[in-house]
């Protein structure tokens, strides 16, 4: 059955009155054939996203219609639904279907909110012709035992290798920060002690919601963490004003704004932070 994603602008309400029109769904879902899988709620944005197995998206609305009149204000398609999972990750559910966050205080509810990171190794095409096959994998392998290791390290998960790099997401954009910190990090450390070609890679990431445009699953996050990670120089980390915003406050991160940039396939320039990595991994080391 499809798998799909419905997103309500639901300014004022409640994390309990949520709760309450969930229990309603699962009343009245078994007749449309739906099944409401679990929610997120954003109390202090508005915003209500739930996650549903349907026959179709009609099917969806119907129930949310019957139930308590809470019809979603957009609702798409998963493809493939093993996305959403990659994305927002396998987290546990209170009693009310509401997600929780992970590692966070009890009961404490996840708002659905994403960082999405890319890692790139900068000139992999042309060090694969100028080192040879062999000599260009064993770079890629460092590259991937390096980026692994700090993701299962600070929370975050592989949403799949892009052959030069991989794409992942963090429930915490202080966790990308801190994974892509120990990146870069590591690398350096692994230039000096090998003796060998370095592995210089760039980092861009971003966080929003899911469903924010085009229809798609954290469509502009993920095009944006794109586009941030190939406007980086090498070595180089860059994030979104929301990534450096939501690590605000937090213990050993520097942000240097770098002001606007020109984006491919962004109409308009778009703030840019490049994440001192150099002091933060220092800091950390302390």
């Amino acid at each position: 059955m499809p798998l799909y994603m419905d997103i309500h602008e639901l300014h004022g309400v409640t994390a309990e009155e949520v709760a309450k029109a969930h229990e309603k769904d699962i009343e009245t879902q078994k007749k449309y054939g739906v099944e409401y899988r679990k929610y997120w709620v954003n109390e202090e944005a508005g915003k209500v996203f739930c996650l549903v197995h349907a026959p179709n998206a009609e099917a969806a609305h119907c129930v949310h219609r019957e139930a308590h009149g809470m019809v979603a204000d957009k609702i798409i398609e998963i493809q493939p639904p093993e996305l959403a999972e990659g994305l927002l990750g396998s987290a546990e559910t209170n009693a009310a279907g509401a997600v929780l966050f992970p590692g966070g205080a009890a009961n404490e509810r996840d708002p659905g909110v994403r960082t999405v990171l890319f890692t790139d190794i900068v000139d992999s095409t042309a060090l694969t012709q100028s080192l040879g096959d062999e000599a260009a994998m064993t770079m890629l392998d460092l590259h991937n035992r390096v980026v692994r290791k700090a993701l299962g390290e600070s929370g975050g998960h592989e949403i799949k290798h892009t052959g030069d790099g991989i794409m992942a997401s963090f429930v915490s954009a202080a966790g990308a920060v801190k994974c892509a910190v120990q990146i870069q990090s590591e690398l350096s450390k692994q230039e000096a002690n090998r003796g060998q070609p370095p592995v210089k890679i760039r980092i861009g990431a971003a966080a929003g919601e899911p469903v924010e445009q085009h229809n798609d699953l954290f469509g502009c996050t993920v095009q944006l963490a794109a586009r941030l990670c190939s406007a980086a120089s090498p070595e180089q980390i860059l994030v979104s004003t929301a990534v450096a915003e939501l690590c605000s406050g937090k213990r050993g991160f520097s942000f240097q704004d770098i002001g606007d940039v020109n984006l491919k396939g962004f109409d308009h320039p778009v703030r840019a932070h490049a994440v001192a990595w150099a002091d933060a991994a220092a800091s950390a080391a302390v």
